[in-house]
């Protein structure tokens, strides 16, 4: 009797630390949820259509650079260095900027 009280205070533990594992990464979930959204509010608001549609088209391609090319818009943009919205060739621009400076890793094979 006393293994099986043992055994379901046991349970109840595990249970309870489930659930709040469980709500922990629901609400990291949601605060993430939360952020894209006021990500893309603010993408929609500096980018014409275009240029939307190009980074919607380089996130699938390249997934690490379109992430770059909206974290650079989005501080551009908090710091008031964006007055218009940006056309797609503005956007290829900052696009070839960035990638340039990404592509410098070099990788030497040397065979013995």
């Amino acid at each position: 009797m006393y293994e099986d009280e043992e055994l379901e205070a046991l349970r109840q533990k595990k249970l309870a630390e489930l659930q709040e594992q469980q709500a922990s990464a629901q609400m990291q979930e949601e605060q993430k949820a939360a952020h894209e959204a006021q990500k893309q509010a603010i993408l929609r608001q500096i980018l014409t259509e275009e240029a939307k549609q190009r980074l919607t088209n380089v996130k699938l391609v390249r997934p690490q650079l379109a992430e770059a090319v909206e974290v650079r818009l989005i501080q551009l943009a908090q710091q008031g260095a964006i007055s218009d919205k940006l056309s797609d060739s503005q956007l290829k621009d900052i696009l070839r900027k960035i990638q340039g400076q990404k592509r410098e890793t070099k990788i030497d094979i040397r065979r013995l």
